[in-house]
């Protein structure tokens, strides 16, 4: 099969990972800090491998991101803690998991312990081969736990993780024990050129950040911001909210809605772009697709020129006009004809692919490219790995701007990480 319009070729280091993957049975985790290309290695993966493979991910809207179908849906599985209770399987799911040579988790770092080794039960179960780690499946797993975390549940299932795990962390599933998982770490950075700022964001990402660092970091980011327009990058969904809304109130004209097309299975709320988006001539935008033709990517941050019918946005002095575009929701079935799996759409979400981008949450920045924002960590960092994400989209130190200086507290780097990556 070839790959996608304005596919990228691999690097060596991507193409030897994508040989260990696809050469070997092994179970694979590829990470790597922001940058370093793990989405064109998966996106590479998916269109050129020879293998049964089905690609799954936590989350609705990440798994939309990938083509692929959420973990939940894929093995049927409860939304909660499974533990030991028993894993409900009708014949489809039993037939589609035995069809599977590798399965492939996008944003591994926020599955938890518990669902990875529900998802081993459920293979071991539906292949009948008990005593094999995942039934027999290549696993490969892909995300950055610098970047992301599990999402704690309520006390009594925190209370489970801790008499029960380690750590919540995928890693810490009671699978590994029984069988390796392989740490393969991409170092080549694609997203940054200068080698000062690469190593500062390396310091932020492993906790190890000198006060010279963070005077340096502080120094930049204590400039005025240019009032352009630059993103503001915030911890908080009200403050991103609020600043997208007033900054669309001071601009004149009326505003223009355009309302989503939902159609087929795209129950819940994880829509990939605003159910309904409101627009003025002037608005900042920021894209949320690749565009075929490569005039724009994900993260691609505009101007809106015109609005009538189509959307006119304005990217480094060109205009280009944008249209609605469908993002389609997967699902994965075995085909009796051809004893192979298939992937059918069963839903479909079409929407300009466009979101208001004066402000953005470090959350859903995750995966951007910008030459400059402003931070905005509020009164206080709620996560691990939130003051690595927001730093690490940019391009270089002179875009940088901060609301207010980095303490240490800002830095966040969970201690079972640590100690998991340490064994790469």
């Amino acid at each position: 099969m070839s790959g996608p319009v304005g596919a990228k070729t691999l690097s060596a280091e991507q193409q030897k990972v994508f040989e260990l993957i696809e050469g070997t049975k092994k179970h694979v985790f590829v990470t790597g800090r922001a940058g370093t290309g793990k989405s064109t290695l998966l996106n590479h993966l998916s269109w050129n491998t020879e293998k049964q493979l089905v690609i799954s991910a936590p989350t609705g809207v990440a798994a939309l991101n990938v083509g692929g179908q959420t973990i939940h849906s894929l093995f049927r599985l409860p939304i909660g803690v499974i533990a030991d209770h028993d894993i409900e399987q009708n014949a489809e799911v039993r037939k589609l998991l035995n069809t599977i040579d590798t399965l492939v988790i996008d944003e591994v770092s926020m599955v938890n312990a518990d669902l990875m080794d529900a998802i081993d039960r459920s293979l071991r179960q539906a292949r009948q081969r008990p005593l094999e780690a995942f039934g027999g499946v290549q696993v490969v797993l892909f995300g950055d736990p610098y970047q992301l975390a599990p999402v704690p549940g309520d006390s009594d299932e925190r209370a489970y993780f801790s008499d029960h795990y380690a750590s919540m962390w995928f890693f810490d599933a009671k699978v590994w024990s029984e069988t390796q998982l392989n740490i393969v770490e991409l170092t080549e950075i694609h997203r940054q050129s200068d080698d000062d700022f690469k190593f500062m964001l390396n310091a932020v990402r492993h906790g190890m950040v000198t006060k010279e660092i963070a005077d340096v970091l502080n120094g930049a980011g204590a400039r005025t911001p240019p009032d352009d327009g630059t993103i503001t990058l915030a911890t908080r969904n009200d403050s991103v909210n609020r600043i997208n809304a007033e900054a669309l109130k001071r601009l004149k004209g009326p505003v223009k809605t355009a309302r989503a097309e939902v159609s087929g299975d795209f129950a819940g709320r994880t829509f990939p772009a605003d159910e309904s988006l409101e627009l003025k001539a002037g608005a900042r935008v920021m894209f949320l697709r690749n565009d075929s033709d490569q005039r724009w990517v994900n993260g691609t941050v505009g101007t809106v020129t015109k609005i009538a019918g189509s959307v006119w946005v304005e990217v480094d002095g060109e205009v280009h006009e944008v249209e609605p575009v469908s993002w389609e929701k997967y699902k994965y079935s075995y085909s009796a004809t051809s004893k192979e799996l298939t992937k059918d759409v069963v839903g479909e979400f079409t929407q300009f692919p466009l979101r208001l981008a004066w402000a953005v949450t470090i959350h859903k920045s995750q995966g951007k490219t910008y030459d400059s924002a402003i931070v905005d960590l509020g009164s206080r960092v709620f996560s691990s790995g939130q003051t690595y994400v927001a730093l690490s989209r940019l391009t270089s130190l002179e875009g940088l701007y901060l609301t207010r200086p980095l303490r240490p507290a800002d830095i966040i780097v969970d201690s079972n990480v640590q100690r998991f990556m340490r064994r790469g």
